[in-house]
């Protein structure tokens, strides 16, 4: 097929490939700033609540200008509804992670990496996900996504067991992965904090390193 160059000397034909070629790129990068600008909502949310949150405080965090903000999402409840989707879609993919294993170290592994990924990449939505005071999902959702962290690890949410050690372990590594992975990304460390991270989960849900202390056992000392 016969090729022309544009008004740069770029090659393109007589399809448009090229012309195809930017608006994939135009997609992606309006993906990009989507992205960042739901993480940073979320973030918001997280910290202050929807309605303590304004759309200024949103656009100041991602440096744009308000109208520039409400230019991909149109009004503040759009972005909530955005936020919100994108908190269920990483529920459930955190909740897939161990689904077909059994309960017991391999699948809180299998479930740790997952959680961690998506928490380094996403520390604003999980740190809303993870907050006692976030907004929820709306009813029509069978799992929140606050709820599927914790589902995710075999436990069920408000349930308060005999033996109420497996719920702390999952709530400490849940907590601490929350503030570890927004501390990860406020110091652009997260290659190479992403061992640590998943280590101090583990460590919390009683996996930890050979020799590494049990604390729910008494020391002689102690006795």
């Amino acid at each position: 097929m016969p090729e022309v160059t544009d008004h740069s000397g770029r090659s393109t034909d007589q399809n448009g490939r090229y012309a195809a070629t930017v608006v994939r790129v135009t997609r992606l990068q309006r993906q990009h700033a989507d992205d960042a600008i739901l993480d940073s909502a979320a973030g918001l949310f997280a910290r202050h609540g929807f309605a303590g949150t304004s759309v200024q405080q949103v656009a100041d965090a991602v440096g744009l200008s308000k109208a520039g903000l409400l230019h991909h999402f149109p009004s503040k409840d759009a972005l909530h509804a955005a936020v919100t989707a994108q908190a269920d879609r990483l529920a459930d993919q955190v909740l897939a992670a161990g689904a077909r294993l059994p309960e017991g170290p391999e699948r809180d592994r299998a479930t740790v990496e997952v959680l961690v990924d998506v928490a380094l990449a996403h520390p604003g939505l999980v740190a809303l996900m993870l907050s006692p005071t976030g907004a929820q999902p709306g009813p029509d959702c069978a799992v929140s996504a606050g709820d599927a962290a914790v589902r995710a690890f075999g436990l069920v949410p408000g349930e308060v067991p005999a033996d109420p050690t497996r719920t702390v372990r999952v709530l400490g590594a849940l907590g601490a992965l929350a503030v570890l992975s927004l501390s990860a990304a406020e110091l652009d460390a997260v290659t190479t904090w992403r061992p640590l991270v998943v280590a101090t989960c583990l460590d919390a849900l009683g996996h930890g390193r050979p020799g590494a202390t049990d604390p729910t056992r008494s020391t002689d000392s102690e006795a």
